[in-house]
């Protein structure tokens, strides 16, 4: 079975080839980094690992840039409101670029906890001001951009093809009756490209421009980082709309289709006059609790305050990649307790493989490896099924479990070698050595070995305590005391 993904623009399930050769061109809506991403937020990063990870895993090449957009956000996702940035930077008495510097910081230290692989460009909109401004002097040329009083309006009934993804056409967004906000609109459905004159006279973030100073709008940004590091558009450092080349894949969560993402694909593809994306991909809501996420319910979670209620960064993982990425998502703590109960099994599964001594077995471990492999793929190629891929793993762990004391070393080996070929899509087990410890550790374990052979059960049970609270459990077994990670 080849992998099939659920196309937003076709509304289908189409089998995914990369336009060139083995190399599959990826881009990803990432954070505005104007406070502490939430799980939600999470979720859709995830999704992007899971994917990529997955492309690699079948053998494709993966070239991967996630933004950060750290200006030209409005607090509506349209042209409405004030800049997220500079509304947190009054909110924290710094200034936004301080505040882009603090989010960005804690985003990038969360991506390693959760295990998610780095993309290969993070670029950030205030360093791509250069390249929005090119595009916008093309989109002006080609007439499908409009400049009054300073500010730069891309006019959306200039592209045929507005509303394909989201299918919010011109048609029905003019039946919505919506009032123009801004009195330099030609119409209310036109979005801004340039900020030179906006009701925000006090805005910090500025750059020169042709059409006077000021800042990007918040789409521009996306077509300007895929078309200079997903293509040759900019090779050079000048600006060749003929050099673009279509990328494989863009990912983001449902609530950037529109306006964002159908945005991104009027300027992109009026200003080139080729398409976009291959491929669009979006991730739905999470709710918590069977509730919409907000911070007024309190149901507002990072992956911080998830550590601090005694979940681990994988158990996180776990639970936020475990429902389809198509599929609602409801995150309960049952869930994450159950979570915790999951990854426990996996490792039980490890610790007992790596300490098989046998020499011989009657089970016949390739055949059952191709067997599981295959399994798991096909619900991997399934628009990446989650549920059933970890129901693959699953059928593995507790055969593994039936067959393990009858499995030779060589048969536990190939077994280990198995899970981590898995694991490097889900990346969600531990497979260092779990037996013997070094430092304090191995020293606090001789100790209780001690105590346990003078029958003091305190000080036995003190120590295995303390153990416990540095993520260490022990086995006491009668060839000795064993460990694993908790």
């Amino acid at each position: 079975m080849a992998l099939k993904l659920f196309n937003t623009l076709t509304r289908s399930k189409e089998e995914f080839k990369p336009i060139k050769d083995n190399t599959v061109s990826m881009y990803n809506c990432g954070p505005t980094v104007y406070g502490t991403p939430h799980i939600g937020n999470y979720r859709s990063f995830l999704f992007a690992d899971i994917l990529k990870r997955y492309l690699k895993f079948v053998g494709y090449k993966v070239t991967q840039v996630m933004n950060i957009t750290d200006v030209g956000h409005m607090t509506s996702d349209a042209d409405e409101g004030e800049d997220k940035l500079e509304v947190a930077a009054k909110k924290e008495n710094l200034d936004p670029w301080k505040i882009a510097e603090k989010y960005t910081k804690i985003f990038m230290e969360d991506l390693d906890l959760l295990g998610i692989d780095k993309a290969e460009f993070y670029p950030r909109a205030t360093e791509t001001i250069k390249e929005m401004q090119d595009i916008i002097k093309v989109l002006l040329d080609k007439g499908f951009a409009y400049e009054v009083d300073g500010n730069v309006y891309y006019d959306v009934t200039k592209f045929k093809d507005y509303g394909k993804l989201s299918g919010n056409t011109l048609e029905k967004l003019k039946a919505q009756k919506r009032s123009i906000d801004d009195p330099n609109k030609k119409g209310a459905q036109d979005f801004v490209l340039w900020f030179a004159n906006s009701k925000y006279t006090n805005h910090i973030m500025k750059w020169d421009s042709p059409w006077g100073e000021g800042y990007p709008g918040w789409h521009i940004e996306c077509s300007a980082m895929s078309m200079k590091l997903l293509s040759s558009a900019f090779d050079g450092g000048k600006f060749n709309p003929d050099r673009f080349e279509t990328i494989d894949i863009h990912t983001g969560g449902e609530d950037n289709k529109f306006p964002h993402h159908e945005s991104e694909i009027a300027q992109t593809e009026g200003v080139t006059g080729k398409k976009f994306s291959k491929f669009w991909l979006h991730v739905t809501f999470l709710k918590v609790e069977g509730e919409k996420m907000a911070k007024s319910v309190g149901n507002f979670y990072s992956i911080k305050d998830l550590m601090d209620k005694g979940y681990s960064p994988k158990q996180i993982r776990y639970e936020l990649m475990a429902t389809q990425y198509r599929q609602p998502m409801n995150y309960t703590f049952k869930g994450m307790d159950d979570a915790k109960i999951a990854i426990n099994r996996i490792q039980e599964t490890i610790f007992a493989l790596q300490n098989v001594e046998a020499v011989e077995s009657d089970f016949d471990s390739d055949s059952f490896i191709e067997e599981k492999k295959n399994a798991f793929k096909e619900q991997m190629d399934d628009d990446l099924n989650m549920s059933g891929a970890l129901g693959v793993l699953f059928d593995v762990i507790k055969n593994t479990n039936k067959a393990v004391s009858a499995l030779s070393v060589a048969d536990a080996d190939k077994l280990l070698i198995f899970l981590e070929e898995i694991d490097s899509v889900l990346n969600i087990m531990d497979f260092s050595k779990q037996g013997a410890v070094d430092g304090d550790i191995d020293e606090l374990i001789k100790k209780r070995d001690v105590a346990r052979e003078e029958k003091d059960w305190a000080t036995s049970d003190k120590i295995r305590d303390e153990l416990k609270s540095k993520g260490i459990e022990l086995i006491d077994t009668p060839d000795g005391t064993r460990w694993k990670k908790i």
